[in-house]
């Protein structure tokens, strides 16, 4: 058995319109709203999100994923023999995504410095498909007058529609490194990160460390030229998938997702074109997948 973001919107669309706010603010008791994101992204994928059963869960991710990572290196999660996941929180529509010294990512490539041994040896693989998962997240009022976050809009976005090409963004880190390096009287060492400046003071103590903080605008701004969330909807869903992509999903599954469509009237299936991250002024075609709960 095996999953993918066709099955992740199946497992959303057919949860009780209450669940999906209750479920992630259930699993959010740490105060943690990255990790809680986290874990209810994953239940989706596994179609997890109501398994009481803690044992059965674990199990589940087990079988599916391959990996399951941390907030220190991409990606998130890389399903077995299928995509790589980003989960990433905002808490306001126009918000910018934060990836820290991660680049944005049109692929995840198996030699990315930036990946652990956990990641690159967790099944046998040379490149994956990257799915930028995003969480909108709204400040409320409980019954205890406690302050809390629901999950009102989620989005799911290839990288390779949303991201330009590895040599764009390796081309701005080179020319910042080459820069620094050339600067007279400094010690320069290369690093994972821009690179550091040993040795900055008399005493040679003291070193200064070039870490590049890379944010990108989130895709619901990105897209709004084919998507706006319905303004009242308690929760707003959007899919985009490049039409290549969506044709490699299994018969099965795409006419599961359409079929389901015909039968949910908030649960739209639309043919766009989007632009190309690499030349604007090329569009390619598209599924434009949306849901939303009044």
């Amino acid at each position: 058995m095996k999953t993918n973001v066709i099955k992740a919107i199946l497992n959303l669309i057919h949860l009780p319109p209450s669940s999906i706010q209750n479920n992630y603010s259930g699993r959010n008791k740490v105060n943690n709203e990255g990790k809680g994101l986290e874990e209810f992204i994953i239940d989706l994928f596994c179609g997890t999100v109501n398994e009481i059963d803690q044992l059965k869960r674990v199990e589940k991710k087990a079988e599916l994923f391959s990996y399951i990572g941390n907030q220190s290196n991409p990606p998130d999660a890389m399903i077995r023999e299928g995509d790589a996941i980003e989960i990433k929180k905002i808490e306001t529509s126009n918000a910018a995504l934060a990836l820290n010294s991660s680049y944005p990512m049109a692929k995840l490539h198996y030699d990315c410095p930036m990946l652990n041994n956990a990641c690159i040896s967790c099944e046998n693989w040379i490149e994956k498909d990257m799915i930028y998962a995003i969480g909108e997240l709204k400040k409320e009022q409980n019954n205890e007058n406690k302050e809390t976050k629901s999950l009102i809009s989620l989005c799911f976005v290839y990288g390779v529609d949303y991201a330009a090409s590895l040599d764009i963004y390796n081309k701005i880190k080179s020319k910042i490194k080459d820069g620094i390096s050339t600067i007279n009287g400094i010690e320069f060492s290369e690093t994972k990160e821009l690179g550091r400046v040993n040795k900055v003071d008399p005493l040679g103590i003291t070193n200064l460390r070039i870490r590049g903080m890379w944010h990108i605008d989130n895709p619901f701004k990105v897209f709004n030229y084919i998507y706006q969330p319905k303004k009242n909807a308690l929760f707003n869903m959007m899919t985009l998938i490049n039409i290549e992509k969506y044709l490699t999903f299994s018969d099965e599954d795409r006419n599961e997702l359409e079929n389901t469509a015909k039968e949910f009237k908030n649960l739209v299936i639309k043919d766009v074109k989007i632009k190309t991250p690499d030349n604007p002024a090329k569009l390619k075609d598209a599924k434009l997948i949306t849901f939303f709960l009044e």
